[in-house]
């Protein structure tokens, strides 16, 4: 069924996904901490999905996604087809392989080579198209239209949305009464899948990079626009237009508008919140991911009283050399 603001994705939606990829990917552990702000240390707990089998939480809607298709009879000897800046990709080949099908990626010739060494590591056919993910994303619909493979979409793909959000319920599992999410945002599909897992008294906030910031400007315009990219974290977070699902869905949550905020950050506050999870935790993650952290470490979101502050680590697919 179409999605549209009348029909987002829902919490039922999130379930069937969990059902359908249940035992073959990792249940992502977290991580009870504390993170120094301007108020102060605030105890946060981490989600640890960049733990995931391919090093982000992409494989979630891909194999989703790639599950459903095979169930319907739409898979066929072409496999998997997706344009990504790199994890999406990483995802696809993931699911790709777990189902047994190959898979081919379009990826911009900027995209990080630890990424697209990755992809060819695990046997996919990567080709390098253009400099923005729009230039791979049309060469991969037409690659899918002459040789029927399945068509993926990063971000914007009921399928795949739903499929992220099985990490909010898993957090609702793992984490004690209301939360407060905190969760970087490229196309938004990620933060569409949690929307769907909000119960009343959660918040989901939305961190981007002030020259990468698609859900920022959409909700100034009350509309997705298109955005100018200017970021170090633009590699992972390179979407120019917040998802239409995303969009759909968190528009259309039957709850507070308030539950589901937006913040950005300068990439000197994001560079400085990677190098401080890889000091205090010894862990490298991207500096998308780390966009989500330093929205806390800034204050620009803060810790409330009656909430669990969450963030979600989602990806440390990065060099390991420039910290």
């Amino acid at each position: 069924m179409p999605v549209s603001a009348a029909n987002p994705i829902t919490t039922a939606d999130v379930i069937a996904a969990r059902d359908r990829i249940s035992g073959r990917l990792r249940r992502t552990p977290v991580l009870r901490a504390a993170l120094d702000t301007p108020a102060g240390p605030v105890p946060v707990v981490f989600k640890l999905e960049f733990t995931q089998i391919s090093g982000c939480f992409k494989t979630r809607g891909s194999l989703n996604a790639v599950l459903g298709a095979a169930d319907r009879g739409e898979l066929t000897d072409a496999g998997v087809l997706v344009a990504s800046g790199g994890n999406a990709a990483l995802g696809a080949a993931w699911a790709a392989r777990i189902v047994g099908t190959s898979s081919t990626v379009v990826v911009p010739e900027n995209a990080p080579p630890v990424k697209v060494s990755a992809l060819r590591a695990l046997g996919a056919t990567v080709h390098l198209v253009g400099t923005r993910y729009q230039d791979a994303a049309d060469a991969a619909a037409q690659m899918a239209a002459d040789t029927g493979a399945l068509l993926l979409h990063a971000y914007d793909l009921p399928a795949v949305v739903a499929g992220a959000g099985t990490i909010g319920l898993e957090l609702i599992e793992d984490v004690e009464g209301a939360l407060t999410t905190v969760v970087c945002v490229g196309g938004g599909g990620l933060l569409g899948g949690l929307a769907a897992t909000l119960r009343p008294g959660d918040r989901l906030v939305g961190a981007e990079p002030v020259g990468a910031s698609c859900l920022h400007q959409a909700q100034i315009a009350g509309r997705p626009v298109a955005v100018d990219l200017d970021s170090v974290a633009a590699d992972s977070l390179g979407a120019t237009r917040i998802g239409d699902i995303c969009w759909a869905t968190i528009t259309g949550r039957a709850v507070d508008s308030a539950a589901i905020e937006s913040v950005v950050v300068d990439d000197a506050d994001i560079i400085a919140a990677r190098a401080l999870i890889w000091d205090r935790f010894r862990t490298v993650i991207e500096h998308g991911t780390a966009t989500a952290v330093a929205a806390v470490t800034t204050g620009a979101v803060r810790a409330q009283p009656d909430s669990t502050l969450c963030i979600v680590l989602c990806g440390a697919n990065t060099r390991l050399d420039d910290l």
